[in-house]
């Protein structure tokens, strides 16, 4: 969708998080979600049992959201790499963490468990 505007986008994302059939909303708004909007959306993706991905602008996040995520590019050993650097900043119902993950170009799913061994330090919980 191409809403016209940031409260069409708002609408386009919480019907989209109702509807039964969408497992997934991702949307880039233009300008911070303010307390209300984020927590429309997040009842929305609870009602619709549907995940909602919010792409922000650095420090521009919600308080409603259930967890940050903060992603980066990373070098890998060649030059089509996909390495990507995932940190958990914030997560209402857990702890937090950091991944390095890299997509392998066989599948569409990947996982952030690490194999058994490298398992890192628990993140500090958030204060």
């Amino acid at each position: 969708m191409r809403p016209a505007s940031e409260v069409d986008l708002l609408w386009c994302m919480e019907e989209s998080l109702r509807a039964a059939p969408v497992g997934l909303v991702i949307a880039e708004p233009e300008k911070p979600l303010s307390l209300t909007a984020g927590r429309r959306l997040q009842l929305a993706a609870e009602k619709g049992r549907t995940t909602g991905l919010v792409l922000i602008r650095q420090d521009a996040g919600s308080p409603a959201t259930e967890t940050r995520w903060h992603c980066e590019a990373m070098a890998g050993p060649v030059a089509d790499s996909t390495l990507h650097d995932w940190t958990l900043t914030k997560n209402k119902k857990g702890t937090l963490g950091h991944w390095v993950v890299n997509w392998d170009g066989t599948s569409a799913a990947f996982t952030l468990v690490p194999k058994v061994g490298e398992r890192r330090q628990l993140a500090e919980p958030a204060r």
